[in-house]
């Protein structure tokens, strides 16, 4: 009866509506003409709500949250501390937050990191490896990863994906606080256990962040197009390699649909524009300084992970030690031994 009575409330209170909008259709042309900001539309940026939908998190809990988990990370990476690559990317990344839907303040990091990739954790904190940067051959290009990176925080996907996984399967509330779901990725290279709910979000969600951040970078200045570069740039990657992003995008849209997706968002949505940015001096400058950083921690002799090769003295073999102290005996010497011939007269006697 009381499931009866509330669902004829609510027919009554629809039905009112109704009725009220017939009876003074000056008051229903008002509302109709008053438009609604819409995600599709760059120009109303800042205007709208991209991020509702259910969602158990307050924004103070969701940042307090992502900090959280920023600092689980930083304690297991390595964070880059040079200040000009730091300063750079930080400026870079708070220009696009400005011309995003994002309501909550950013924190950019970039990790020591060879893989490529970058990713975004509820509350405004946001990391992108180093690799992703020397990855990138244009800043344009950069800019469309972090847009779309971006994206996720202003639409709250991290949080909002908890809620979901939670409402399928309330059992597992208590491990999203206790770091009991799997990893992907980054977790894995850095072990830190941040609950899968808050990173691999869905198909839809991930077209979403294309679609939010091809709008954030073109309102940024930068050409939309890099963003479809890059990613060719990555399926050709794949395809010469297969498997080596398949952590990376493994919740992602199969690369030829993003395209085909991005290609015709640029078409329908972004107005052309007489010039775009698409690459500058100071971000050369700043991958070049990375690879320097690169190259000097691979030749560096005072790396501890470093093997040691150790020999003993006269018996011609060594031993290589590992970062754990274990030796191992190898070979002996491969240099070439020389015998001197017999003569006539050794042979005879």
């Amino acid at each position: 009866m009381k499931y009866l009575s509330t669902l004829f409330l609510v027919v009554s209170l629809a039905f009112a509506q109704e009725d009220t909008a017939t009876k003074d259709p000056k008051a229903a042309k008002t509302k109709e003409e008053k438009k609604k900001p819409s995600k599709k539309n760059p120009d109303d940026i800042g205007e709208r709500d991209v991020g509702k939908g259910i969602n158990w998190y307050s924004i103070e809990k969701e940042i307090a949250l992502g900090k959280s988990l920023a600092q689980d990370i930083e304690r297991s990476a390595k964070v880059v501390d040079d200040a000009v690559v730091a300063e750079f990317i930080n400026r870079m990344g708070q220009n696009l937050v400005r011309n995003s839907d994002a309501k909550v303040p950013f924190t950019i990091k970039v990790i020591d990191s060879e893989e490529i990739n970058a990713f975004a954790l509820p509350g405004g904190f946001f990391f992108i490896n180093s690799g992703l940067i020397l990855a990138a051959d244009t800043e344009a290009e950069l800019a469309g990863v972090m847009g779309h990176e971006i994206a996720h925080i202003a639409a709250r996907h991290g949080t909002r994906g908890a809620t979901r996984g939670q409402i399928a399967n309330l059992a597992t509330i208590p491990l999203i606080f206790m770091g009991g779901w799997a990893g992907f990725g980054f977790r894995q290279a850095a072990q830190v256990a941040i609950p899968a709910g808050f990173l691999m979000f869905s198909r839809g969600f991930e077209r979403e962040a294309d679609l939010l951040g091809l709008q954030y970078m073109y309102k940024a200045g930068y050409d939309p197009g890099a963003f479809i570069d890059f990613f060719e740039k990555l399926q050709a990657k794949e395809k010469r390699k297969p498997g080596t992003l398949a952590k990376v995008f493994s919740s992602h849209p199969p690369t030829d649909d993003r395209v085909t997706a991005a290609q015709k968002n640029i078409q329908e949505l972004l107005k052309e524009r007489p010039e775009y940015v698409v690459t500058t001096s100071e971000f050369q400058d700043v991958k070049a300084r990375l690879a320097a950083l690169h190259n000097r921690r691979k030749l560096d002799p005072q790396d501890p992970n470093r093997p040691k090769l150790r020999r003993k003295p006269g018996d011609g073999t060594s031993t290589i030690e590992d970062e754990d102290g274990k030796k191992t005996k190898t070979d002996e010497d491969e240099r070439p031994t020389l015998k001197r011939r017999p003569t006539e007269k050794e042979n005879n006697n």
